[in-house]
């Protein structure tokens, strides 16, 4: 499997998350967006497939993979006014998965969603502060 040089620290090994992987800094928001749908992803197949998981984690593909594709339509967007929108949306979806990963959470607390969970809540606040960015630059306009 070829890797691209950006995502060589990815987790290949499926039995666990590589802790090491979001300690490892990456400046590239794109990139941080796509590993963390990919570690969902990987998370995911090791689930216990009852109901209830398959319920909450299929959510979660969704949103995860969603924030990342939202966000590559909010790097081609022609208006500043557009570029909000559409990283409202990537927002929106990074707090679904917060939501998420919160619910398969309770009750049997895992160190690995807790990972995802700081990984998530870093690239809230990141997208936050883009969509301020753009608001204080429409306002100048």
């Amino acid at each position: 499997m070829k890797k691209d040089k950006h995502y060589e620290n990815w987790a290949i090994d499926i039995t666990q998350l590589h802790v090491s992987d979001f300690n490892e800094n990456i400046y590239n928001y794109e990139c941080r967006l796509v590993r963390l749908a990919g570690e969902i992803k990987l998370w995911y197949k090791r689930l216990d497939k009852s109901d209830i998981n398959k319920f909450y984690g299929h959510q979660l593909l969704r949103s995860s993979g969603a924030s990342a594709l939202n966000f590559g339509e909010a790097q081609g967007t022609l208006t500043i006014k557009d570029f909000i929108f559409k990283m409202g949306i990537v927002h929106k979806e990074l707090r679904e998965c917060r939501v998420n990963l919160r619910i398969l959470n309770h009750g049997d607390e895992s160190d690995e969603i807790k990972i995802l969970l700081n990984e998530v809540t870093e690239l809230m606040a990141i997208s936050a502060r883009m969509i301020l960015n753009a608001q204080k630059k429409l306002e100048t306009k």
